[in-house]
C-alpha cells in the first residue's frame, strides 16, 4: 500500500536529485533537498484538506489529481506562476521574462518579492474563506467546543464569513499594506494592490467554490434519485440508466482542489527564494515537495485516516486560518518560513493527539459497557 501510494513520489525524488547534481553539482542536490523538506512541511495541512475533498471523488479522478494535477501543480504554480507574476507586476512579456529568471536572477527574485503583497492578499483571503466557512458550520463532531460550538450557532447568519473577511482585507489594506515590505528592506503603500488582489482572492473562491458545491449537491441529489430507480429496477428485473453529473461534480471538486494547492504553494515559492533564486532548483525541489504532498493525500484517503482521526480535519483547517492570518502580515514584515511550518505541524499533531485520546476513551467506554452487558447476563 505505502510503495503503490507513494512510488511515483520515490521515483520523482531519485530524477530531481539526480538532475540537480547534472545542473549544479552537489550544491544543487542540497539546496533541492531543502525546498523538498520545506514544501512538505508547509504544505502537510494542504495534504489533509485536499483529502477531506478527494475521499469524495471516485478512483478515476484520484488518479488525475495525481497526474494531471501534479503536472499543474509542479509546472503550473512553482515554475509558470513566479514567471506570470514577474510578467504581470513588470508589465513585461512572458517571453522576457523567463529570459529574466534564467540570466538575470537577482533581478528576478526582486520583482518576485515587490509583488508579494499581491500575492499575500489573494491567497491569504482565498484561505481566510475557507478557513471561516469551515468554523462557522454546524458539525456533530467538535474539536476546541468552547470555540466551535458558539461561533456554529453566529453561522446561522447569512454571509457572515464573507463579511468577516471583507473587513480583515479592510483593516490589511489600511494598516499592514501602508508599509509594505519590499525588496532590500524598503516600504511602500501597497493599499490599493492589496485590496484589489484581496477582492480577486474572495472572488475566486465564491466562484470556484460555489460551482463545486452546487454540483456536489446535484450530485447527492442525482444519488439518490438512483438509488430509488435501482430499487425500483430490482424490483421489476430492468436496467437502470447511468449517472452523467458525477463527471461535472468531479471536475468542478478537481478544480476547486487545485485552486487550494495554488492558494498553499504562495508561501512556500515565496519562501523558496530565502533559499536560492535559481528558478530549475526551485521547480525541482517544491516540485519533489508537491509529489509528497499529493500521495499523502491520497495514502489518508485509501487509509481511512480522516474517519479513524476525526480531528485531524479540525486541526488543518485552523493552520489554514493561522496561515491565511500570517499571509496578511507578511506583507509588511518578514517572517521565517520555519515559523509558517511549525505552526501547521503543531496545530495538526495536537488534533491528532486528541483523535488518538478520544479513540481510546470510546473504546474504553465500549469495554466497560460490554463487560457490564456480560455481567448482567450471567446474573
Amino acid at each position: 500500500m505505502l510503495l503503490k501510494t507513494f512510488g511515483w513520489s520515490f521515483a520523482i525524488t531519485v530524477l530531481g536529485l539526480i538532475a540537480a547534481v547534472f545542473y549544479g553539482g552537489w550544491t544543487a542536490f542540497g539546496v533541492v533537498a531543502i525546498l523538498a523538506v520545506l514544501e512538505i512541511s508547509l504544505s502537510f495541512d494542504n495534504a489533509v484538506v485536499n483529502a477531506g475533498v478527494l475521499k469524495k471523488m471516485n478512483a478515476f479522478w484520484q488518479k488525475i489529481f495525481l497526474t494531471v494535477g501534479v503536472l499543474i501543480a509542479v509546472f503550473g504554480m512553482r515554475l509558470v506562476f513566479p514567471v506570470v507574476i514577474v510578467a504581470i507586476t513588470a508589465k513585461m512579456g512572458p517571453v522576457e521574462a523567463v529570459n529574466l529568471a534564467f540570466n538575470d536572477k537577482d533581478r528576478y527574485q526582486q520583482l518576485v518579492t515587490d509583488a508579494h503583497p499581491a500575492i499575500a492578499a489573494f491567497g491569504g483571503m482565498f484561505l481566510l474563506m475557507i478557513f471561516l466557512d469551515f468554523i462557522f458550520e454546524d458539525r456533530d463532531i467538535q474539536w476546541l467546543r468552547w470555540i466551535e460550538r458558539p461561533l456554529a450557532k453566529l453561522g446561522k447568519v447569512d454571509m457572515l464569513s464573507v463579511c468577516i473577511a471583507l473587513i480583515v482585507l479592510l483593516i490589511t489594506s489600511f494598516t499592514f499594506a501602508t508599509h509594505a515590505h519590499q525588496h532590500g528592506g524598503a516600504h511602500v503603500d501597497k493599499a490599493q494592490t492589496v485590496l484589489i488582489a484581496g477582492i480577486a482572492g474572495l472572488i475566486t473562491y465564491m466562484v470556484v467554490g460555489g460551482l463545486s458545491g452546487f454540483f456536489e449537491d446535484r450530485l447527492e441529489e442525482q444519488e439518490e434519485r438512483e438509488h430509488e430507480e435501482e430499487e425500483a429496477a430490482a424490483r421489476s428485473g430492468k436496467d437502470r440508466s447511468a449517472v452523467k453529473l458525477a463527471g461535472q461534480a468531479a471536475f468542478f471538486m478537481f478544480l476547486y482542489l487545485e485552486v487550494l494547492d495554488a492558494s498553499f504553494s504562495f508561501d512556500g515559492v515565496i519562501g523558496a527564494f530565502a533559499i536560492t533564486n535559481d528558478i530549475v532548483m526551485m521547480a525541482l525541489g517544491l516540485g519533489i515537495g508537491a509529489m509528497y504532498v499529493r500521495s499523502l493525500t491520497v495514502y489518508l484517503v485509501r487509509q481511512g485516516t480522516l474517519d479513524d482521526y476525526v480531528y485531524l480535519e479540525h486541526g488543518a483547517h485552523y493552520a489554514i486560518g493561522a496561515l491565511a492570518v500570517i499571509l496578511m502580515v507578511t506583507i509588511q514584515y518578514q517572517i521565517n518560513e520555519v515559523i509558517t511550518g511549525l505552526v501547521g505541524v503543531v496545530l495538526i499533531a495536537w488534533s491528532f493527539w486528541s483523535s488518538v485520546r478520544r479513540n481510546r476513551a470510546l473504546a474504553a467506554a465500549e469495554g466497560a459497557a460490554g463487560e457490564h452487558t456480560e455481567a448482567h447476563s450471567r446474573v
